[in-house]
C-alpha cells in the first residue's frame, strides 16, 4: 500500500504531531468522505511507501529518521504572494527547508511541484519565468525533479475568480512556458514534467512521466502496484489519509479547501491524540481494516 500524506490537506505543515502519534501507535483511521460513518483502519505494517505532499517540510524534518518505511516527498513551491496564499510561510524559508530535506531523504526522493501555474496581470509570463529561474538556481544541487501543472476549474477557483484574476492560457503561452521552463531546468541539471495535463508540453522539452510511476514505486519498494483507476492519471494507486477542508494555508486555488467556515471548524475539532485527523471515533462508526 502507498500512503498519501496528503492531497486533501497539508498534514506535514499543520498536523505532524498527529501523524507521528499515529505512526508510533501503528495505525491510522480515515473517514470515507462520501460515507462518513465508514472508517478505514490502516495499519502501518501494511504500508510499503509514504508519499508526503506539503508546502512546508519543516515540522517533520526532525522526525524523518524515526520512519523506517520508504519515503517520497513532493514539496509545492509557487511564486504567489499573500493575496493568493494567505498562510504559506516565507518562500525563502521553504527553500531552506527543501535543502535540509534533500540532505535527509536524498535528491532522488524529492520532487518540487511548481503547481498550479496561472497567469494574470500581476503574475504574468515574465514573472513566472523569473520566479522559476530563481527557484531552480537556489535549488541547484538539491533537487533533480520538477513537476508543473496548470490551474483547474475547481469550485474554489470559481469562487475566488476576482482574487485570482486569471486569464485563459493560449497555445503560445503554453509554448513559452514549455520552451523557457525546460531550458531553465536543463541548465540546472533538473528534469521537468507535467502532472495529469492534456497538454504535457513534451513537444517543448518536458519529459513524459507520472507523479508516482509504477517504475519509481518498484524502485522504492521492490513491489508492483496497480495504476490508480479512480484518477486515471498514470500514477500507482494511493490511499489518502487527509480530510477535505482542513488546511490552514487557505490558498485561493485549492481544490481540497472550498469552505473556510468548515476549515476553521475542522481545525478546532482536531485532537493530536485521536486516531482520526478530525474528530474522534463514534459508537456507530463502522471500522474496516484496509489492506
Amino acid at each position: 500500500m502507498v500512503l498519501m500524506v496528503s492531497g486533501r490537506t497539508d498534514i506535514v505543515a499543520f498536523y505532524t504531531e498527529w501523524f507521528m502519534n499515529r505512526y508510533k501507535e501503528g495505525y491510522v483511521d480515515v473517514r470515507n468522505p462520501f460515507n462518513p460513518k465508514l472508517v478505514s483502519r490502516i495499519n502501518f505494517s501494511n504500508v510499503d511507501l509514504i508519499m508526503f505532499c506539503t508546502k512546508n517540510p519543516y515540522p517533520i524534518l526532525k522526525y524523518l529518521k524515526e520512519i523506517t518505511i520508504p519515503i517520497l516527498f513532493h514539496v509545492t513551491l509557487t511564486p504567489y504572494k499573500k493575496d493568493i496564499e494567505p498562510n504559506v510561510i516565507d518562500k525563502s524559508k521553504i527553500i531552506e527547508g527543501i535543502k535540509g530535506l534533500s540532505k535527509i531523504v536524498g535528491i532522488d526522493n524529492l520532487y518540487i511541484r511548481y503547481d498550479p501555474i496561472f497567469i494574470s496581470p500581476k503574475y504574468n509570463l515574465d514573472y513566472h519565468k523569473r520566479a522559476f529561474s530563481k527557484m531552480c538556481s537556489l535549488l541547484d544541487g538539491y533537487v533533480k525533479h520538477i513537476i508543473v501543472s496548470f490551474l483547474d476549474d475547481y469550485k474554489n477557483v470559481r469562487k475566488n475568480k476576482n482574487i485570482l484574476n486569471y486569464q485563459e492560457l493560449s497555445e503560445s503561452d503554453y509554448k513559452e512556458i514549455g520552451v523557457s521552463f525546460s531550458k531553465i531546468a536543463r541548465d540546472h541539471g533538473m528534469t521537468i514534467q507535467t502532472c495529469f495535463e492534456d497538454n504535457n508540453l513534451a513537444q517543448y522539452g518536458f519529459i513524459k512521466g507520472e507523479c508516482l510511476s509504477k517504475e519509481l514505486a518498484y524502485k522504492l519498494t521492490g513491489k508492483v502496484f496497480k495504476k490508480w483507476k479512480a484518477r486515471n492519471c498514470g500514477c500507482v494507486e494511493m490511499v489518502d489519509i487527509g480530510v477535505y477542508n482542513s488546511c490552514n494555508h487557505l490558498c485561493k486555488y485549492c481544490y481540497a479547501n472550498y469552505d473556510e467556515a468548515k476549515v476553521k471548524n475542522n481545525i478546532l475539532n482536531h485532537d493530536p491524540n485521536s486516531s482520526l485527523l478530525v474528530g474522534k471515533l463514534e459508537n456507530d462508526d463502522i471500522i474496516k481494516e484496509r489492506v
